[in-house]
């Protein structure tokens, strides 16, 4: 890390998320190593016990073995507005956490924000919610769901399918570094899917795994639309093109 930043490793995290995706890159890796062995054992297990169960799960001993990493992507951070009771500007949605843009923080963030995040904008929203709900009218005639004439789809595998390259059109054109080219691609990939997907939909019977698919298909084509217009790099949004 010093090789990128005179912080070391407290750089913040959009810099070291590039800097481990620089080195995946050079070397052709599928991860970097995460090093804890210089910390006490007794320190690990009780610093971080979930972490360290869950290395051992997989057959890895953090006190002793290097943890395999890959940077993650936050597509969201820091990207709706609210007020200070958590209110968007969409009637009755609130937001909260690290999808919020509070003041708090903003296209970047430190991890210990997300507490402060938690304890205060929720709280508030919570509250207003409570207080305003007793304004909203209700509409309790809705019609039942009408799926006369569709199927239960058998072939699970192209949900699956989907699922899995969407989630890989994001990690590798649209997660740590962007470019117009990365994006344009993205979205290209993206219409297919989303074309084949609405097919399979209005051919269907309702299914958990097919709802699911077709809302992450609709969060990656916002994410990605928003990205392509913002000409410019701020946090977590790298723009190659737009250094």
């Amino acid at each position: 890390m010093k090789k990128y930043d005179e912080r070391g490793d407290l750089a913040t995290r959009d810099i070291v998320a590039r800097a481990i995706d620089n080195e995946m890159k050079l070397s052709g890796d599928d991860f970097v190593y995460l090093d804890a062995r210089h910390i006490n054992r007794d320190l690990l297990m009780s610093h971080f016990p979930a972490i360290y169960a869950k290395c051992l799960s997989k057959g890895i001993d953090i006190s002793k073995d290097m943890i395999p990493v890959v940077p993650a992507a936050h597509y969201s951070c820091g990207g709706v507005k609210t007020d200070k009771n958590g209110c968007t500007s969409i009637s009755n949605l609130y937001a909260a956490g690290e999808v919020a843009s509070t003041g708090l923080h903003g296209a970047n963030r430190l991890a210990s924000n997300s507490l402060l995040e938690s304890a205060v904008f929720s709280h508030r929203a919570a509250l207003h919610a409570v207080e305003h709900i007793k304004n909203n009218q209700l509409e309790m005639n809705v019609p039942d769901w009408d799926d006369e004439g569709l199927v239960l789809n058998e072939e699970l595998i192209l949900i699956a399918q989907s699922k899995k390259e969407v989630q890989s059109i994001m990690s590798n054109y649209v997660g740590i570094v962007r470019s117009e080219l990365r994006l344009k691609r993205a979205l290209d990939r993206l219409k297919i899917i989303y074309k084949e997907t609405e097919d399979l939909y209005n051919k269907s019977l309702i299914t958990e795994g097919i709802c699911e698919l077709r809302n992450i298909i609709n969060v990656a084509y916002l994410v990605i639309r928003f990205a392509q217009e913002r000409k410019q790099s701020i946090g977590l949004h790298y723009f190659i093109n737009y250094p």
